[in-house]
């Protein structure tokens, strides 16, 4: 052998196992050399990189499998109170109570049964369980809002003890009482009277989405207002007109209002969570489905369920 240059013996053999249990033998008469110290160098390789995949941890390795489960129901208000900035026409109006809606809200209940609640939650910013204890005993059955026809109504079929209040009032509200003048100041420069062709679009939307409730089965409906396209929808209205306003001031607008009142909604969920057993049926305006899907999405402690994921 010359010095400065190596050899493989006539008859080496070369036996590499994989993790995936495939077999590899290599015979160097059948090989040039150069070509077996390659596939020696690439198996080597490659079997380094299978061990560090094998013991490589992912970020599941370090949370519980096990997390509560939520269900959002975003929904427009059974009652029509008028509150929104978008107001349903009294043509596209239902009334929950009278035939065939009246059936179409028991079909609803039967649905969300499914996922078995064991906590329902309200829009609602004071205790409501005093009337949920004179619902139990037969009143408010006339009453068409949705806390009463799906909220009281599915926990009183569940035998569920209570119900819970999760609105919230917002960080503007609070910095008004302390300091109104301040407080107005950091918004001075929103024209609340400009105009929006996104949100004229979206009114447009609104209205044509309205006017098949009538015709439309009441879950289907709200199958349809829950996708993660029309959460999105929803959301993506309040970062237009205002937010492009001089010093931040739609945006902070928007920080201290609307954003902050939904995760103080959040807050106050994760505060009446017990553990990973719970099942959170959350009943809200369907403004505010889309920021609680952001945050129970994200969060480590809960598993958003679709709404419309339930069987049939």
């Amino acid at each position: 052998m010359r010095k400065g240059i190596y050899s493989l013996p006539d008859a080496l053999e070369i036996s590499v196992t994989f993790f995936n249990g495939v077999h590899l033998l290599i015979n160097s008469k059948e090989m040039k050399t150069s070509t077996c110290l390659f596939l020696v160098l690439v198996l080597g390789q490659l079997t380094i990189a299978q061990t560090s995949s094998a013991t490589e941890k992912t970020k599941a390795d370090f949370f519980p499998n096990e997390k509560a489960k939520v269900l959002v129901l975003g929904t427009f208000h059974f009652n029509f109170p008028g509150l929104d900035e978008h107001r349903t026409s009294d043509e596209s109006k239902i009334d929950v109570l009278k035939e065939p809606k009246k059936s179409e809200v028991t079909d609803l209940i039967a649905y969300i049964k499914k996922f078995n609640p064991n906590k329902i939650v309200i829009e609602a910013k004071t205790d409501w369980n005093n009337r949920y204890q004179l619902y139990r005993k037969g009143a408010y059955r006339d009453k068409r809002g949705e806390r009463y026809q799906v909220a009281m109504r599915l926990a009183h079929e569940l035998d569920l003890d209570s119900i819970y209040s999760a609105d919230a009032p917002t960080l503007e509200s609070e910095l008004l009482e302390k300091d109104s003048v301040l407080t107005r100041s950091l918004t001075a420069n929103i024209d609340w009277k400009a105009s929006d062709p996104y949100l004229e679009k979206a009114f447009e939307w609104f209205d044509y989405r309205d006017a098949q409730m009538k015709e439309k089965h009441l879950l289907t409906f709200l199958k349809e207002m829950n996708t993660r396209e029309a959460h999105n929808t929803n959301f993506g209205l309040y970062l237009t007109r205002q937010m492009a306003t001089k010093d931040y001031d739609g945006a902070d607008n928007f920080s201290i209002w609307w954003y902050n009142r939904n995760v103080r909604i959040f807050s106050k969920i994760l505060q009446l969570t017990d553990g990973p057993e719970d099942r959170i049926l959350i009943v809200f305006g369907n403004g505010h489905a889309a920021i609680l899907r952001q945050l129970f999405e994200a969060s480590p402690q809960y598993e958003f369920i679709e709404f419309d994921s339930l069987e049939d």
